[in-house]
């Protein structure tokens, strides 16, 4: 039995706080020690930096949608919000509108996304799981249909450098991830507004008893989601120098994979945002680490449905 002994802990209760509190970090090892063995090409500056620019856009998916599961929420949609944002700031990049207001419209295109969601889904009560992949269907059409189904290239120089420079030599979409990650880490730990969040997901119910506006704070977290899609959408179209509208398809899965591994629970209420950083770069390194071991990228899909699989599992063990 997991018992103390002397007023002290055992080993079995000291070793299932540490897996508790940092088993993810030490996957996360584990998963790096493994392909570092198996490829020398790993643990090169250059390849570790390919991996940071490589899990930008996932991560900051997988922030916005942590805000949604928080409140005990889901969006299927992600993918199809970046192809969306990056079509409508694509098409005004090519006309030679400026840097501005490319950027302005992709995140606004965004966030109205999310707001329809969070209104559909707050006082028309549809279940956020339809109402999401509805709106997947609904944006990735007006993608295609503003795009003509093609994509979209010729994009301005300074646009495409949103995503293709460096600062101080760090790549800058890392350097937005940083940025958005600080962010959300002081908005849901240090701000009213994020405790309301967790209040919401671990109790709706007695959130509304309480004050709580609860249904201002479901379309916040949409909107957010949305927005965060549209940044990721515009540093996609920037990194492809195109809009392409077919783009994403599978984005959701790996950015609501990664929050789930991070520790943020399904049911909503439970998780952090550092632990969605962590489960991202879980998922990028296995991509990364799968290509430099020459893996089929049809075996990666088994892997990565499996990923999937698992986090949903820890899921379900984690206490509630």
């Amino acid at each position: 039995m997991e018992t103390a002994i002397n007023g002290k802990q055992s080993p079995a209760i000291v070793m299932k706080r540490l897996f508790l509190n940092y088993g993810i970090i030490i996957a996360l090892l584990v998963i790096c020690a493994f392909f570092a063995t198996t490829s020398p090409v790993f643990l090169t500056s250059g390849n570790l930096s390919n991996v940071l620019n490589q899990v930008a856009i996932n991560s900051i998916l997988a922030i916005g949608v942590t805000f949604v599961i928080l409140t005990g929420g889901i969006d299927l949609g992600l993918g199809s919000y970046v192809a969306l944002a990056g079509c409508f700031a694509a098409m005004l990049a090519q006309s030679g509108e400026g840097l501005i207001l490319p950027v302005l419209v992709g995140i606004l295109a965004g966030a109205a996304v999310g707001i329809i969601n969070g209104a559909l889904i707050t006082k028309a009560r549809i279940a956020p799981f339809i109402v999401t992949m509805g709106m997947m269907t609904v944006t990735r059409g007006i993608a295609l249909v503003v795009s003509d189904g093609r994509p979209i290239s010729d994009l301005s120089s300074s646009f495409n450098a949103i995503a293709g420079e460096n600062l101080l030599g760090i790549q800058l979409p890392v350097i937005y991830v940083i940025v958005i990650f600080l962010a959300a880490m002081f908005l849901l730990n240090k701000t009213v507004l994020g405790r309301y969040i967790y209040a919401v997901g671990g109790n709706e119910e007695a959130a509304r008893a309480s004050g709580i506006n609860t249904q201002r704070i479901k379309i916040f977290v949409y909107t957010l989601c949305g927005a965060l899609a549209g940044i990721a959408g515009i540093m996609q179209a920037s990194r492809i120098t195109t809009g392409q509208p077919n783009i994403g398809s599978g984005y959701e899965l790996d950015a609501i994979a990664s929050a789930v591994i991070g520790g943020t629970s399904l049911s909503g209420g439970s998780g952090k945002i550092f632990g969605t950083i962590i489960g991202a770069l879980i998922i990028g390194v296995i991509n990364n680490g799968l290509d430099l071991l020459n893996v089929s990228s049809y075996y990666q899909q088994i892997v990565k449905g499996l990923i999937i699989i698992g986090a949903l599992l820890l899921d379900q063990k984690r206490p509630k």
